[in-house]
Formats: C-alpha cells, structure tokens, sequence
C-alpha cells in the first residue's frame, strides 16, 4: 500500500504510516487474552491486507474468530514530541489495542476509522510496541457485513470474508490542544460554505481557529472565528461573479470538478498550536419534483454499480493508484458516477472522486438479521459512516439499506418498517443537504428516490414495462421481479424521482479467475460482438425510458464468480473502453459533457 495521506481532507505534516510487515497469528482456541500471553509469532501478515487476501502473505480464507497483529516501531524526529495520536482507518470487526502492554483503545465496527492518544503508553526512548486482536465471527449475520460470506466458499452474490485491519494504519503527532474533527457544508444558492471545527485539549477564551480558502491561486476568504466550548460553527460568503461563465468556473461538478483549497489553524493568541491542509467544493444536490438536480439543474444519472473487490486484496485497494484507476475507469467507460454497493470506501477512493469528477452513491453494509442487537450495530457504525465522509463532494446520495436486508418482512412486520423510516430520517437529521433512500430496489417507504432493481435481459419487455406511455399509477400497483411490491402500503408514489439503481448484469466470462468454479450473470454473452450488441441494446432502451431520472448498470468489474462485469476482475475492459463509452452515452437527455 502506498503512502499516500489517509485522511484527505485533514492532511498534517508530521505522520508515518505503520503499514507493512507485521507479525501474526490466528487464535481459533481463545489462548490469548494479553499480548504478554504471547510468545511466539508463527505468520507475518503485510499489512493493510486482510488475511484472506493472497497480497497479506497468508490468503488463508477459513473460518477464524480471532487473530492477533503485533509490531514495532520508533518514533523518529518528525514525529517525536507533542502528543501522538494512533490511527486505524478500518479494523473488522471489533478490536483491542495495546502500547507497549497498555490496552490504549476498543472498537466495534468494521467499515469507520478510530484513533486514541497514545503519549502516556509510549517507552521514554527506544522501541514502541504496538498489539491489535481482532474478533470477527466470521457466521455472526447481526453485523453489518455487506458481500463477505458466512458460508465457508462464496456462493451466489456473496464473496470471500475480510478480517482484521484492511486500512490504513497510522500515527501523527499533534498539539495539547488540536482541532479533532472540520465538516464543510455547502450552500451553492448563496455562493457560501459552512464550516465547523471540533478541539480537543485546554480550551480558552483566546482559542481562534483561521480559515484560508483559494481557488488556484486566487484568494477566496480568510476568516478567524473564536472558539466556543470546544466548538467553532460559522459560514464562509465567497464573492458572487454573477455572470454563469464565471459562477460554473467555481462549481464542482463530474464534468468541471473544482476544489478549493482550505488552510487551517488554530491559534491561541499568537501562537499556532495546530496547522493542516483541507479542501472543499461549491455544489449542491437536491431533488425537485420528478428530477435530481445537480446545482439547479436537472441532472441525468449515469451510475454504475461497483462492489469494490480485488482479486489478490480484497476489499482492501492494492495502493492508491489503483483507488485513482477505478475512478478513471469508470469516468472513460462514460459514467458519471458510481454507486458503491455495500461497502464503506476507502477515503482516498473519495478523495480521488472528489479530484477528478465522480458521483458517489454511500450504501451501508447490510446485516442479515433483525435483531436489537443489529440495528444498534447498524445505527451507531452509520452515524461514523457519516460523520467521516459528511464533506465529501463526490457523495450525492446516502443509502442506509438495500433490498430489504435485514428487514426481510417489511410488508407484515411494523418493526421492520419503523427502521427504514428511523434511518432514513436519523440520515436526514445528521445530513440535511442530500437525499436519502431509505431502502433501495423495492418496498420503499421513507425515500428521496425510489430505486427499482429489474434484472430482465430482454431489451424490449424493459421498454414496455418502463417506457412511453407507461401509467405510473399502474406500474406501482403491479410486482416487479424478486415478487416485491415498489412501494409500501401507505407510502404510494408522491412524484419522487425513480432510478433504474440495478439491471443488466450481462455475464461474459472472458477472463477466468483462479479459485472460481462457476462464474454466472443475469445473462449471458459469448463473443466480444454479442456483449457489444447486449450492452448497447439495454442501455439505449433504459436511457430513453422518460420515466427514469438515471440508470446505475451491474456491474463495473467481475467479482469472484459473478462474471458480468464490464471489466474484468483485474480491471482489463473486456471490449475496447471507447465502445463501452459510446455506448453509456447513447441517450437522448442533454449532456453536460
């Protein structure tokens, strides 16, 4: 994994990665409780590779509850001094961490970063020692888990387990007194950001935190605001241009992706205590009447459906260029955004969205059981989820749930629909500026957009069950494949927009992978010419569909056995990028690009 800054959007100077060669080992009979139990280390694992994964050294994909990391490190002169801060980017599923023998931090979650201070741990001088054990029960179906199997092999659309640290582990070293947390809100119509910041450490009346914000070269503001209980919560106004030339020059968006660069420092008096890099966008999201609007604008939907998996890693990336690469790819193959089926991306994946111009769909990983248990799990990990990504501009829609999972009876159980509409309105509480699908696919309640997944493969029934002169009335009334109703009692159609979020899945097997016996689709391709032919058929007819405000096409990359992606799994375009592409634009709605 490369050493790229795992937090994008709070970059200080002073950090080292730990990731790398670590020491190892399962722990299937519970021996150990302490790292002082320990004291042979059978495995070294290459960190931040799950050990499923063949790129960890091990790719042992058995059933292991628990297993233990252990290294050391030392902290050179960039680093040394102030307070050090220990940062794991993503650890499944629940964790302990030792210093030096010093239990430091506990974590439940497997998809959000954590971090503790670990000053008072660290030896004087000499080597520090850092221990990690993992639990994740690799059957437990009241965990948010998304694609990992409970099954020993992976079956039907479910794929090979991750265990254990799979992103980024890291320290930096920070002030007494630092800014914990920064959240950018935009308000395009105003031509405003809102910001806020969060201090940990001694607070005091003179604690002021300055913001600088530049476009290239120009500056944009420079603002200080004071810091209040720990808190500083103010709006930026940026000079109207008035003319739309001017105003689009400053307007992210995939086809325009401007950044503006953020300085920031907090001060105390005189004195800087605490000093980092950010960035931020002007744009807005909404949906207006039957159309998702993108800075005012109606704004066609071109997704596709990415589930994040690498043949060697996992759902860990390779390294960063290959976080960059599947942005590129996707943009090349003429999307405009993805949507990120059930996993919790990597930060920088975000971060190169936000750089280069892809929308971003964030599902939450599914539990498989509805149990109190399950939605405490899911609730408390979506509020991380959400809080970590929450200035991301690339993100334009949250998805708490998707095809019911986890609540397979909302039709007959109140419980089960109380938490999609808990969630949905928990998601627009902590996220006022986006829309919200409360269930994805079908048997929506509380939603934005109501998203249909229709696997039919023939071009032509898609076209008569969703084209001209289709009775909406109607389509709602009647079921939809799976033998789901669209909508839920008392929840009829209210004009929201309807996306095409699932359909295709046009297998082509061109690429075998080592280990999958049989790979499969919704249908079937066998020469580069008859894929061609598929693809563009079913794109043409869905994209001319005046009932949908977008598509998103299954899948980007074949997964482990499900074959039907347009590239293969380890990326190669299984027909030339520029066919794909010409094809992914052959619509009639006016494109921006």
């Amino acid at each position: 994994m490369s050493s790229a800054y795992p937090r994008p959007q709070l970059v200080r100077s002073h950090w080292v990665s730990l990731n790398g060669s670590w020491k190892f080992q399962f722990d299937d009979m519970r021996r150990f409780h302490h790292p002082s139990a320990i004291k042979e280390w059978p495995m070294q694992i290459i960190v931040p590779f799950p050990p499923e994964s063949e790129a960890s050294g091990i790719g042992d994909r058995g059933f292991h509850r628990f297993c233990w990391y252990e290294r050391e490190f030392t902290l050179d002169v960039e680093i040394a001094g102030g307070r050090i801060l220990l940062h794991f980017g993503a650890v499944d599923y629940y964790s302990k961490v030792w210093i030096n023998g010093h239990r430091v931090i506990t974590h439940e979650g497997g998809n959000t970063p954590f971090y503790c201070d670990i000053t008072s741990a660290l030896n004087e001088s000499g080597s520090q020692i850092v221990t990690v054990m993992v639990e994740d029960d690799p059957q437990d179906l009241t965990k948010p888990r998304g694609k990992q199997d409970w099954q020993l092999e992976p079956h039907s659309i479910w794929y090979p387990r991750t265990t254990g640290i799979w992103q980024t582990v890291w320290i930096e070293r920070v002030a007494d007194t630092f800014i914990r947390h920064i959240r950018w809100t935009p308000y395009q119509e105003q031509f405003a950001l809102g910001f806020s910041a969060s201090v940990v450490g001694k607070l005091s009346e003179d604690l002021t935190v300055e913001v600088t914000l530049r476009h290239k070269d120009k500056l944009l503001a420079r603002d200080s605001y004071q810091i209040i209980d720990g808190e500083a919560d103010r709006r930026i106004a940026i000079s109207d241009p008035g003319i739309d030339d001017s105003r689009n020059e400053l307007l992210w968006s995939p086809e325009r992706p401007t950044l503006l660069n953020a300085e920031i420092r907090l001060k105390r008096g005189d004195s800087v205590l605490d000093e980092f890099t950010s960035y931020t966008a002007l744009r807005s999201v909404n949906i207006l009447k039957d159309r998702f609007m993108l800075n005012g604008r109606p704004y066609p939907l071109r997704l596709v459906l990415d589930q994040g998996y690498w043949p060697d890693t996992l759902l860990a990336a390779p390294d960063d260029d290959a976080l960059r690469r599947d942005v590129e790819l996707a943009k090349a193959m003429g999307f405009n955004g993805v949507r990120k089926h059930q996993k919790i991306e990597d930060p920088r994946y975000l971060y190169w969205a936000d750089r280069l111009g892809l929308l971003v769909w964030e599902e939450m990983p599914s539990a498989y059981r509805f149990t109190r248990t399950a939605i405490q799990r899911l609730v408390r990990e979506w509020i991380e989820v959400i809080e970590r990504d929450y200035s991301h501009p690339c993100i334009i829609v949250w998805v708490p749930y998707n095809e019911s999972w986890g609540v397979p009876e909302l039709t007959s159980i109140r419980e089960h629909r109380d938490a999609i509409e808990a969630l949905y309105h928990l998601t627009k509480t902590l996220d006022a500026t986006r829309p919200v699908i409360g269930n994805d696919g079908w048997e929506s309640s509380a939603t934005d957009i109501i998203g249909i997944h229709d696997y039919d493969s023939n071009p032509e029934q898609l076209g008569q069950r969703y084209g001209i002169g289709v009775n909406i009335e109607q389509l709602f009334d009647r079921r939809r494949p799976g033998g789901r109703i669209l909508t839920l009692d008392g929840y009829p159609h209210r004009g929201q927009p309807i996306v095409l979020t699932e359909f295709g899945g046009i297998a082509y097997a061109k690429c075998p992978q080592p280990g999958v016996k049989q790979a499969w689709g919704y249908s079937v391709a066998r020469t580069d010419e008859e894929f061609t032919r598929m693809y563009e058929q079913i794109i043409a007819v869905v994209a001319h569909c005046p009932l949908f405000s977008g598509f998103c096409y299954t899948q980007f990359a074949d997964t482990f056995q499900e074959a039907n992606g347009l590239l293969c799994a380890d990326r190669t375009p299984k027909i030339p990028l520029e066919e794909i592409y010409r094809a992914t634009r052959f619509y009639r709605w006016y494109n921006p690009g």
